[in-house]
Parts: C-alpha cells; structure tokens; sequence
C-alpha cells in the first residue's frame, strides 16, 4: 500500500533528543477500510479503493450507499484509490491502519485541498508590488496595470497573471519528515505544514522522490 486517507488535526511542537524544537502538524490517519479492489483482469490495472469517516446514510445516494455497505454497515464519508503493485492480501473490509504504512524517520507527500481565499487581487493572488505611493499615483496602488496592447495581439495572453479565485485548490507538498507514529491512537506528526484547515481530509503517500529513512528520536 502506497498511502493512507487522513485528517489533519492542527500544528504543534515537539523536541527531539538533542533538544532542538521541531514544529510538527498532527494527522489523523485511517484507519482505512478495503471498499473496492480492482485488478488486471477486470479494470486493467491493480488498485484498493479505501474508506474514510463517517456520515449518515441519509445524506448519501442510494448507489453510493449500496457501494459502501459492501464493507460492511459504514457510510464513508471520503473513497479514495491507490495504486499498488499487487491486488493480492487486499479484501473488502480489511482494515488498515498508519502502523501497517508508515513509521517514523521516512518520507510522505502530503495532499490536501488549501484554504479558499474568494476572489483575491494580483498583490495577494501573486506577489505583485504595487504602484508607487506618491509621484502623481492616483487611485491605482493595487492594481495590475496594463495587460496587452493595441492592435496586436488584439488579445489578453492565456495564462496572464490577473485578480481572480484564490485557493480552494489541490495542492501537493513533497517530502515531509515523519517524526512519530502512533498506531494506538492512528496519529502521524510530521515536520512542516501541509495545506487546508483543521479538519481537513488528506492524503497521505510514500514519497515518490525521496525514499531514504532516517533515525530520529524524541526528547
């Protein structure tokens, strides 16, 4: 298995060994429960549809609902996929927990959905400067300034940098340290931030990049 379904729980601190303070976020991971497993035969490709939290039946459709019971009598509230190398030892309903994925001292990527910030200007949508404050500036201090020119291209660019929706969007960050894991409690720290709210559901997989382990001990 190459990742779990999580919650981020918030940030904190811990010290290590040697006293140095490391910050840390608190995951909630799994444990995840076996809704799905596909395989060569029937889907062309192996993966394990996984199972997260809980919510009322009533609020689900009747297929979605149908698909979860196959896992027993819980009404997941999030079903993600993950790839492995073999669809074998996975059955519908097996359990799987962070201890059975993950330990202390490797390396995940962490994926969450960031903090909506509704329709933002270029200076905080993209690190703009601004306008100068003073030598004739009037009523133009946030603003973009020109996006295109006269008669060619006739045009704004795709892709040009303007106001807009910010946030609210998919965003991976890469190559966080694991710092402690907790099977008895399905908690994971890991060294950093990673993006949405408290709350917020996650996923969790190996790091594709860096997949050297390290020792690390807590004060």
């Amino acid at each position: 298995m190459t990742g779990l379904i999580g919650q981020k729980l918030g940030m904190t601190q811990v010290f290590d060994s040697t006293g140095r303070l490391v910050p840390v976020t608190v995951l909630r991971v799994g444990p995840c429960t076996v809704v799905q497993v596909k395989t060569e035969a029937t889907d062309g490709y192996a993966a394990v549809q996984l199972g997260f939290g809980e919510q009322k039946a009533s609020r689900v459709p009747k297929a979605y609902l149908g698909h979860c019971q196959r896992a027993g009598d819980r009404v997941f509230r999030v079903l993600r996929e993950f790839s492995v190398e073999s669809e074998e030892g996975y059955t519908v309903g097996k359990e799987l927990r962070v201890g059975d994925v993950f330990r202390a001292g490797e390396y995940v990527d962490v994926t969450g959905t960031s903090k909506g910030r509704g329709f933002a200007g270029v200076m905080k949508r993209h690190g703009f400067g601004g306008f100068p404050g003073s030598h004739g500036t009037h009523e133009y201090f946030r603003h973009g300034g020109s996006i295109g020119n006269r008669s060619f291209p006739g045009r704004v660019f795709k892709g040009k940098r303007m106001a807009g929706h910010y946030g609210a969007e998919r965003v991976t960050v890469q190559n966080l340290f694991v710092v402690a894991v907790h099977p008895e409690e399905n908690v994971m720290l890991v060294r950093g931030a990673i993006p949405g709210p408290n709350g917020g559901i996650v996923l969790v997989r190996k790091a594709v990049k860096k997949q050297e382990v390290a020792s690390v001990q807590l004060a």
